[in-house]
């Protein structure tokens, strides 16, 4: 297995309207595992996996398993391998849960049993149209879109905001099963499914990253989470 990292990002800035809302950012995401993005509200966090995929104005040096990947158009990172789970969903809402699904499909065989077996909730409502799905549904939508092909990385936006606990573990247990065979790079706030699912954890403040580490060391650490998080470990537990 290799050791060395699936990405490194170095020097990243981003600008959307030409205002700067990543400043410089410095990190390597390993290639197993599900590293977590931390940070309050309005660092830069969607906007670093934004960048990286080039769906906003860029700068910097972003090597997808050593090739530079930050002079091409979104699509062609896609081509490369990184599947992107965004923030608000995005399902096509007049689309059924099947079209929605083979939208996304990009290889001959696409991982449509894995998908199944995960999600079964879809399968049953596979001819329903996405827009009239519930939020928790339109987000395992969002998810099985990417894990419908053999990405070798995935960026993963906020996949529990605003669902129901029943749904988050749901949702958690998914980015689980996946990280077996696909490194993930994911934002989160929810501190438990990050203590769950992370090994390791990059803290981003004002556009730039502050801390590297082991997510489960940063997240029992009640000065640490309160300094860099703004939470007491007793709170967001």
């Amino acid at each position: 297995m290799s050791t060395e990292p699936i990405l490194t990002v170095r020097n990243l800035r981003c600008s959307i309207a030409g205002q700067q809302v990543v400043e410089d950012v410095t990190f390597e995401v390993p290639a197993t595992g599900i590293t977590a993005v931390l940070g309050r509200n309005g660092v830069g966090k969607t906007s670093t996996l934004r960048g990286i995929l080039g769906l906003i104005h860029r700068r910097g040096d972003v090597r997808l398993g050593g090739e530079r990947i930050d002079g091409l158009p979104p699509h062609k990172v896609v081509q490369r391998g990184v599947g992107y789970v965004p923030e608000d969903r995005e399902v096509f809402a007049s689309l059924t849960v099947a079209e929605n699904l083979a939208l996304a499909e990009r290889q001959r065989n696409p991982r449509r049993e894995f998908v199944a077996e995960l999600f079964p909730d879809l399968v049953a409502r596979r001819d329903q149209a996405a827009g009239t799905l519930s939020g928790g549904q339109q987000q395992m939508v969002s998810v099985a879109r990417a894990l419908l092909n053999d990405n070798r990385l995935l960026l993963v936006d906020e996949p529990t905001k605003g669902l129901a606990p029943k749904i988050v573990g749901e949702v958690a247990d998914a980015l689980a099963e996946a990280s077996r065979t696909v490194p993930i790079l994911l934002v989160e706030q929810n501190l438990d499914v990050v203590r769950r699912l992370a090994k390791d954890a990059i803290v981003i403040s004002a556009g730039r990253v502050v801390h590297v580490g082991d997510a489960a060391e940063l997240l029992s650490d009640d000065d640490m989470t309160r300094r860099l998080l703004g939470v007491h470990v007793e709170a967001a537990a």
